[in-house]
C-alpha cells in the first residue's frame, strides 16, 4: 500500500470547520479550487452505486492493518455525523492481496451480526495498540469470543457464503474505483479521492455537491 502521512494533530478539525463545508456557497467555492488529478480523480468508467435515487454514496476504502486508516478514523466518524440526509456513507475493507482477506471477513462478519458499531474501533485498537495478530481465522475467532460473541456462531458467520460474497463484492468495488491506497474515498461512483489527511473530507464535501448537480 502507498500511504500518506496522517496525524491526529492534522486530523483534529474543529466542528465548525467540518460543518462549514455544508453552508450555502461554501462547497461551490471549494469545488472551484479542487485540483483534478491530485485532490481527486474522475473515473473513466462509473463504479456501481447501491444508494437510492437522489442519494449520494460515499465509500471509505480502508484496511484494519493500515495505521493511516486508524489515525483517520476519529475525523471520519465526526464527519459522518455532519453529512446531510442525501448522503449515504459506507465503508469497504480493501483486499490488495490474499493476506487482507481474513480481516475483510472479520468486518463483514461483524456487520452480519450487528456488531460493527460496538467492535469496529476495537479491531483497530487490538491491532495498533494491543499488537494482536489477527491474520488468520483462528486468531480472529478467538478475539471475537474474547469480546463476548458466541464463538460457534461467529465462526460460522465468518466462513459463510454470505460473507465470502461480500468480500468478493468489496474487491470488485475497489477495482471499479481503481483504489491505490488507504484510506481513500469513492464518491457517487464518479470520483476517487486519495488520502490527504483532513483535506480528504473537504474534497469529499465539494464533490458531493458536484454530484448533486448531476
Amino acid at each position: 500500500m502507498q500511504r500518506r502521512d496522517f496525524s491526529r494533530t492534522v486530523l483534529g478539525l474543529s466542528a465548525a470547520t467540518t460543518l462549514g463545508a455544508w453552508l450555502p456557497g461554501t462547497a461551490l467555492a471549494q469545488a472551484a479550487g479542487l485540483r483534478e488529478g491530485s485532490d481527486y480523480r474522475r473515473l473513466g468508467k462509473p463504479a456501481p452505486v447501491d444508494a437510492p435515487a437522489g442519494k449520494v454514496e460515499v465509500i471509505e476504502f480502508f484496511a484494519y492493518t493500515c495505521i493511516h486508516c486508524y489515525n483517520f478514523e476519529p475525523a471520519f466518524k465526526d464527519w459522518m455525523k455532519t453529512v446531510p440526509a442525501h448522503v449515504v456513507v459506507k465503508r469497504s475493507p480493501v483486499g490488495f492481496n490474499a493476506s487482507f482477506e481474513p480481516l475483510q471477513k472479520l468486518y463483514f462478519a461483524l456487520e452480519a451480526l450487528g456488531q460493527l458499531d460496538a467492535l469496529h474501533d476495537k479491531v483497530f485498537k487490538a491491532i495498533h495498540q494491543d499488537r494482536v495478530r489477527l491474520n488468520n481465522a483462528d486468531a480472529i475467532v478467538a478475539w471475537a469470543a474474547a469480546q463476548g460473541l458466541d464463538k460457534a456462531q461467529f465462526a460460522q458467520t465468518l466462513n459463510s457464503f454470505g460473507v465470502a460474497g461480500k468480500v468478493k463484492r468489496a474487491n470488485q468495488l475497489q477495482d471499479a474505483y481503481e483504489v491505490e491506497a488507504t484510506p481513500s474515498l469513492g464518491v457517487a461512483g464518479r470520483f476517487y479521492v486519495p488520502g490527504q489527511a483532513a483535506r480528504t473530507l473537504t474534497v469529499a464535501n465539494a464533490l458531493i455537491q458536484e454530484a448533486r448537480k448531476g
